[in-house]
């Protein structure tokens, strides 16, 4: 009997050191510094990590411990926001500035630290004040756990897909210019493939990405949207793609010719190299669905090509959606589902304990006396809500501090459930009711318990112009339940709800004119922003964020911050 608990003891500490063992410490540095660079005939000073556009790209596994020291050499503030990691007791790591941290200033600098939890597949970096995530950003890959395989064959290569733009000016002086004139900020010059414009531009026919492949093989794309203020469709000329995970969280398998990216959403694929040796453009352009709204109608592309292929080959150009195409889109994005048992996957949460119904979109703010505006409305700015609520970042402490440290006067909790009225939300007749296109500056948040599920019905307004808002959540991945078109209807649409399979993701694009459910379980302590990813709305309001209490346990309580925390 003792050699029998002996041996039992042995084999479990054995497995132990394995779980051990395949965590590791991954360490980086971040130089944040200007960079000078030559696009579209010009050359361009812009904001860089390690002076490479896109950045460094981060490889870690599945429960692995990533550092990072950000040191701050550029001549603006700054944070850094590892989008879509949950950051469970780590969310003074997370980066959005104002929210869980204040900026790093100019020749300062700060640690990142935190454990990749019950997660893998593709997620992304990005600079999380200003507009500098228009060059600040970059890739972070989770791999299996070691001895762990993907729901899917093995590739035989794994390529990321970064989707960007590209702007022949200061993208922090466009953002402060369009604040300060109360309007939407000038588009960018080109759209980028892992930060090239391609060959449809001047001076760019060698500055175009080429991916080599060879006939037969399997490749894994991780496709990321890091464009500021545009959703995308790509397409490879000739060939389908599989879809099998979106925002690192694994689906099953969707065939489709086109994928519809919103900004911040990340999609994997598997390509098939299973078409005639020759060369293959892929492209991308903006899916644009407010109408009357300017945006970027150029193309990117970049060329895939077969080994063995002449190099005079003409590549063959895929045939793109139109630019206005919601029924591509809205099929694309409402037709994922989650692979039910796959890694880290969670069944839907049934009893909910927190409803919402918040209104998303754009609103007006009154233009200042003696100040010159060009909102939509003589004398107005351009502002944005959610719940006619508009909102405003603290300034003097952090809203995480704030939580932290017991502090009032940060932040408050009475963020509405519902809006303060109801109205024909869709119906674009609501730009006459002028007091309702003005909405309230202010901080505020809902305050949850600990592990209580919250639904909230994400629905679109007309105000100003309906547009499809992509909206994203930190620190937690959500069910979608449904979607649909036009105004939300409780007695009919929540029949439609997916509560066997719905897709998990952690930013959503609500459509245009429409709404989303989505459902989440607040089991992670912290103050956790949600906002539309558009960075244009971010800043003039389309923002809210969530205050989850502490739990019962240390285990489940946010610990005190880092010494090297920034200070305002």
């Amino acid at each position: 009997m003792g050699r029998l608990v002996f041996l039992f003891a042995c084999s479990l500490l054995l497995l132990v050191a394995d779980s051990t063992a395949s965590a590791a410490i991954v360490e980086h540095t971040f130089n944040v510094q200007n960079l000078t660079l030559t696009r579209l005939c010009n050359r361009q000073v812009i904001t860089a990590v390690n002076d490479s556009f896109p950045g460094p790209r981060i490889r870690v596994r599945e429960g692995d411990t990533l550092i990072v020291h950000v040191f701050n050499k550029s001549p603006y503030n700054l944070t850094i926001h590892w989008h879509g990691i949950f950051q469970i007791l780590s969310s003074w790591a997370d980066g959005p500035k104002m929210v869980t941290q204040c900026p790093i200033r100019p020749r300062n600098k700060y640690t990142y630290k935190f454990k990749i939890i019950k997660q893998e597949g593709t997620l992304w970096w990005h600079a999380h004040a200003s507009a500098l995530r228009a060059t600040v950003y970059g890739a972070l890959i989770i791999l299996p756990r070691t001895g762990n395989s993907y729901p899917f064959p093995k590739p035989y290569r794994e390529v990321p897909i970064l989707l960007g733009e590209w702007w022949n000016a200061n993208i922090v002086d466009i953002q402060n210019e369009a604040l300060a004139l109360g309007r939407g900020p000038n588009i960018s010059d080109a759209c980028t493939i892992n930060g090239w414009p391609g060959d449809l531009f001047p001076c760019c026919i060698n500055q175009m990405y080429k991916l080599k492949v060879e006939r037969g093989k399997t490749y894994l794309l991780r496709i990321i949207n890091a464009a500021l203020d545009n959703q995308l469709f790509y397409k490879i000329a000739n060939h389908n793609m599989t879809v099998v995970a979106v925002d690192a969280c694994y689906t099953n398998r969707y065939v489709t010719d086109v994928v519809a990216i919103a900004s911040g959403q990340t999609v994997d694929v598997l390509l098939t190299a299973d078409q005639p040796i020759g060369s293959y453009y892929m492209a991308a352009r903006a899916y644009a669905s407010a109408l009357g709204i300017q945006f970027d109608t150029t193309t990117t592309r970049g060329v895939i090509v077969y080994d063995g292929a002449p190099p005079s080959t003409t590549p063959l150009m895929p045939v793109l959606p139109a630019f206005n195409d919601t029924p591509t889109a809205h099929k694309f994005y409402s037709n994922l589902t989650s692979l039910v048992g796959g890694p880290h996957w969670g069944p839907v949460p049934v009893k909910v304990d927190h409803k919402m119904f918040v209104t998303i979109g754009l609103a007006l703010q009154v233009c200042p006396s003696n100040t010159t505006c060009q909102g939509p409305f003589n004398g107005t700015k351009l502002s944005a809500a959610m719940n006619n609520q508009s909102f405003v970042s603290p300034t003097g402490l952090s809203m995480l501090q704030a939580f932290f440290f017991n502090v009032g006067g940060v932040y408050t909790t009475d963020f509405p459930t519902k809006p303060p009225v109801q109205f024909d939300y869709t119906n674009a007749s609501i730009n006459s009711n002028l007091p309702l296109l003005f909405a309230p500056k202010g901080t505020k948040t809902t305050k949850l318990k600990f592990n209580s599920t919250v639904e909230m019905v994400l629905q679109n307004t007309a105000i100003v112009g309906v547009e499809n808002h992509p909206m994203h959540l930190h620190g937690f991945d959500f069910h979608v339940m449904a979607q649909g078109f036009g105004n939300y209807n409780p007695d009919t649409d929540a029949s439609k709800f997916n509560l066997f399979d719905p897709q998990m993701r952690n930013t959503i694009a609500v459509p245009v004119g429409g709404w989303s459910v989505i459902r989440f379980v607040a089991n992670n302590p912290g103050v956790w922003f949600m906002h539309c990813h558009f960075d244009a709305h971010l800043p003039i309001g389309l923002a809210t964020a969530f205050v989850v209490e502490n739990g019962p346990t240390p285990a489940t309580t946010l610990p005190p911050p880092p010494a090297d925390l920034p200070q305002c």
